[in-house]
C-alpha cells in the first residue's frame, strides 16, 4: 500500500469553481487507482488530499478527471494538479490542464514533461497526443472570412468559439461595459456640441475630455508642428511605414521653378539622410459613404530629412500620385500658406491611420497571431514542446478577433460608420496589403535593415525592438535545445512539420511565396520561426496598439476620414477647407471612443514572459524562463534610464507595458 498526496488547483477567474462533485484517478506504468474523494472546486484555491493505493502504480503518467452534474453542468476551470507518491515515486509530479472541464466526459491529464513524438504506437504517450489532436481538428477548423485573406477561426460569433478560447467572466464584463460607458460619453459628447458651433480647430477641444494620457495632452498642443510630424513616422503609433530613400521615388513629378527643392532632395539623398513615407497602396481604394455623404481617399508621397540632432523634418508632400489623364498633381512645402501646408499633412496623417489599423495592426498582428494560434491548436499536442512555449501567447486572441470581424470590420461596423477606408474598401486594401506581407517584414532584423533604419539614434521602435527581438531569440533558443538536440531532430518532427506546413500553406494562403518557410530544416530555422511568431503576438502588437490613446485621441493629428476630396491648389485653402475636411463630431467621437476603448491597457494584462501557468515541468526549462524575465527587467531599467533624457520618452516595448498575447 502506499500513500498519494494530491493538491488540485481551480483558477483564480470569477466562476472558475464549481458546485459539481469531481472524479480523480491516478494511472501509472503499473495499474491504475480510482479516488474517492469529495472534491468540490473553489475559485483561486489548492485543496490538498491524501489517499492509500493498495496497488503499486508505478510512475505516474496520467490523472484524469470526470466531473458529475444532475441538473446543471457547473463548468470548472482547473489549472493544474500536482501528486507525490509513496518510494521512489517520491518526487512531486505536475500534470498541467489549465482548461475548462464541461460536461460528463473523462478528460485525461498526461504528465507534464515535454516529448516529442514517438514512432512506437503501443506507447501510452503517443497513443495520446493522436487522440488528442484527432478531437481538437474537429474543434477547431478553419474559415474563410473574405476571400484572398488569411483563414480565422471557425466561429460566427464569440459563443460559437470553443470554451478555452474565450474570455475570462472579468475580461468579458469589463470588454463589453467599456464599449457601454463609451457609447454613453460619446451621446453626452454630442449633446454637448449640439447648440456649439464646429468651425474652428479649436472646436474639436468641446469633445477632447475624459480618460486620455499625457502624452495625447502634448499632441493637442504641438500636433501642427514640423517636428512632432516627422517624429510620428519614427515612433508614433506606425512606424512601420518609413524607409530611407536610395533613390528620389519616380512618382515624385518636380515641375520647373521647383530646382532648388531637387538640389536640396539630392543633397539630403547623398548624405543619406534622406528619408519617405510612400502610401502608394491607398491608390484606387473606392472610399467610403457614411450617412449618404462620400468621403475621399488619397495616396501620399512624405519626403522628410533627418536632421543632426536626429528631427526628422518634412520637406515636401505629394498628396495624390500622377495621373496621365490630368494635371501634374500639386506638391505641398513647409514655406506654403500655412492652412495649406496643415491641409496637406492632415491628409497623410488620414492616410496613415488607414495604413496603420488596417495592415500593420490588424492584419500584421491580429490576423497572423491567429493563423499561429489556430494551427497550434490542430497539429501540436499538449505533450509538445512548442506548444507549451506558445501557448501562453495565444491568450484570448481568437475571441478578440473574432468579436472584431462581428462588430469593427463587419458590414455595419465601426469601419463602415466612421473610416474612410470603411464601406469594402477596407477589404480590398487588406488584400493589397496581404500580398505585399512577407516573412522578412515580420522580423524586425530583417525589415529596419530593409527599410535603412538601423543605426539611428532616434528611431526608439527600432532600438527597442531589436533589443526584444535579442531576448525572445535566446528564450526561443534555451527552449528549442533542450528538446531538439539536433538538426535532424528538428528535420524529422513530424508534428512540427505539420504545423509549418499549416501556418504557411493553409492559413496564410499559400505564403511560400512571400519567404514564409513550409519546412523546418535547422534549429536555427526553426529559432527565428518561433522568435517571429512570439514577437508579433507581444512586442510588435504592443507597439502598434498602444499609441493609439496616445495618438489618435487629438482628431486633427490622425482624422479617421476625410469629407472634402484633396486640394488642388494651395491659395484656396481656408479653415472652412480644413474644417470641412475633417471628421464631423460624430466621426470625431467615435473615433475617440473607439481608440481609448482598444488603446487603453488591460485590467487583467499579463505583462510579457509574467505568465503563472506551468506548462513546462523540470528545472531546466524554469531556468530558461527565469532567463527570460531577468533579460527583461534589465532592458526595461535601461528603457527607464534613456527615456529620462528625452523630452519625449518612449515606452511602448517597456516590457512591462507589453502584453503576454493578443488580448484587445
Amino acid at each position: 500500500m502506499g500513500r498519494y498526496y494530491i493538491r488540485v488547483a481551480t483558477g483564480s477567474w470569477l466562476l472558475s469553481g464549481s458546485h459539481n462533485r469531481v472524479q480523480l484517478w491516478l494511472v501509472g506504468a503499473r495499474g491504475e487507482a480510482e479516488l474517492e474523494l469529495q472534491l468540490r472546486p473553489t475559485t483561486g484555491q489548492v485543496e490538498e488530499f491524501e489517499h492509500d493505493v493498495p496497488d503499486d502504480l508505478g510512475p505516474l503518467q496520467f490523472v484524469k478527471l470526470r466531473k458529475h452534474h444532475s441538473l446543471v453542468d457547473d463548468a470548472w476551470f482547473c489549472d493544474r494538479i500536482t501528486v507525490r507518491g509513496p518510494g521512489a515515486c517520491a518526487e512531486e509530479v505536475a500534470f498541467p490542464c489549465y482548461r475548462w472541464v464541461q460536461g460528463k466526459g473523462v478528460l485525461t491529464l498526461p504528465e507534464g514533461t515535454a516529448r516529442l513524438a514517438g514512432t512506437n504506437n503501443l506507447d501510452v504517450f503517443q497513443k495520446h497526443r493522436e487522440k488528442e489532436l484527432e478531437e481538437r481538428q474537429q474543434i477547431y477548423c478553419w474559415a474563410t472570412w473574405k476571400e484572398g485573406l488569411p483563414l480565422t477561426i471557425a466561429a460566427g460569433c464569440e459563443n460559437d468559439l470553443p470554451p478555452n478560447t474565450r474570455f475570462h467572466e472579468e475580461k468579458k464584463l469589463d470588454f463589453e461595459w467599456t464599449l457601454k460607458a463609451g457609447a454613453l460619453k460619446m451621446a453626452l459628447k454630442r449633446v454637448y456640441t449640439l447648440l456649439s458651433s464646429w468651425n474652428q480647430l479649436e472646436d474639436f477641444e468641446q469633445i477632447f475630455w475624459g480618460q486620455k494620457s499625457t502624452l495625447a495632452e502634448k499632441v493637442h498642443r504641438c500636433w501642427q508642428d514640423d517636428e512632432l510630424f516627422g517624429y510620428q513616422f519614427l515612433n508614433g503609433a506606425n512606424p512601420m511605414l518609413l524607409r530611407r530613400s536610395t533613390s528620389l521615388p519616380s512618382r515624385l513629378v518636380l515641375p520647373s521653378g521647383m530646382e532648388k527643392l531637387q538640389a536640396q532632395l539630392e543633397k539630403e539623398l547623398q548624405t543619406g539622410s534622406l528619408f519617405e513615407a510612400d502610401f502608394i497602396l491607398l491608390d484606387g481604394i473606392p472610399a467610403n459613404e457614411i450617412r449618404g455623404e462620400k468621403q475621399y481617399l488619397a495616396a501620399p508621397l512624405v519626403m522628410l530629412k533627418m536632421e543632426p540632432n536626429g528631427k526628422l523634418l518634412p520637406m515636401v508632400i505629394q498628396i495624390q500620385p500622377p495621373n496621365p489623364s490630368s494635371p501634374a498633381p500639386p506638391l505641398f512645402l513647409p514655406s506654403d500658406p500655412p492652412l495649406a501646408w496643415l491641409l496637406a499633412k492632415s491628409w497623410v496623417r488620414n492616410s496613415d491611420f488607414q495604413l496603420h489599423q488596417l495592415q500593420y495592426h490588424l492584419l500584421n498582428t491580429h490576423l497572423v497571431a491567429e493563423v499561429i494560434a489556430v494551427a497550434t491548436m490542430r497539429c501540436l499536442p499538449g505533450l509538445h514542446p512548442v506548444f507549451k512555449l506558445l501557448i501562453p501567447h495565444t491568450r484570448y486572441t481568437m475571441e478578440i478577433n473574432t468579436r472584431a470581424r462581428t462588430q469593427l470590420i463587419s458590414d455595419g461596423g465601426i469601419f463602415d460608420k466612421a473610416m474612410s477606408t470603411g464601406g469594402g474598401g477596407h477589404v480590398q486594401l487588406l488584400r493589397q496589403a496581404m500580398a505585399q506581407m512577407t516573412y522578412r517584414s515580420l522580423c524586425p532584423p530583417d525589415d529596419l535593415a530593409d527599410r535603412g533604419l538601423l543605426g539611428i539614434p532616434s528611431a526608439l521602435y527600432a532600438h527597442d525592438a531589436l533589443r526584444l527581438w535579442e531576448i525572445i531569440a535566446r528564450y526561443v533558443e534555451g527552449i528549442v535545445h533542450l528538446f531538439y538536440h539536433g538538426d535532424d531532430v528538428v528535420r524529422g518532427d513530424p508534428e512540427l512539420q505539420a504545423w509549418c506546413r499549416e501556418i504557411t500553406e493553409v492559413g496564410l494562403c499559400q505564403a511560400q511565396d512571400r519567404g514564409f518557410p513550409v519546412s523546418f530544416q535547422s534549429r536555427a530555422q526553426l529559432c527565428h520561426f518561433l522568435t517571429m511568431c512570439i514577437f508579433t503576438c507581444t512586442a510588435q502588437h504592443g507597439a502598434i496598439n498602444q499609441g493609439q490613446l496616445d495618438w489618435y485621441a487629438w482628431v486633427p493629428n490622425a482624422p479617421c476620414t476625410m469629407r472634402m476630396p484633396p486640394p488642388t491648389t494651395k491659395e484656396d485653402v481656408t479653415m472652412a477647407t480644413v474644417m470641412g475636411s475633417l471628421p464631423d463630431v460624430q466621426q470625431a467621437c467615435l473615433q475617440m471612443t473607439i481608440t481609448w476603448h482598444l488603446g487603453r491597457r488591460q485590467p487583467d494584462m499579463v505583462p510579457l514572459g509574467q505568465h503563472k501557468e506551468k506548462y513546462f515541468s523540470g528545472p531546466k526549462a524554469k531556468a530558461v524562463l527565469n532567463q527570460l524575465q531577468a533579460d527583461l527587467e534589465n532592458l526595461e531599467r535601461k528603457i527607464i534610464a534613456r527615456n529620462e533624457h528625452l523630452d519625449l520618452t518612449y515606452e511602448y516595448l517597456k516590457p512591462s507595458h507589453i502584453e503576454n498575447s493578443i488580448t484587445i
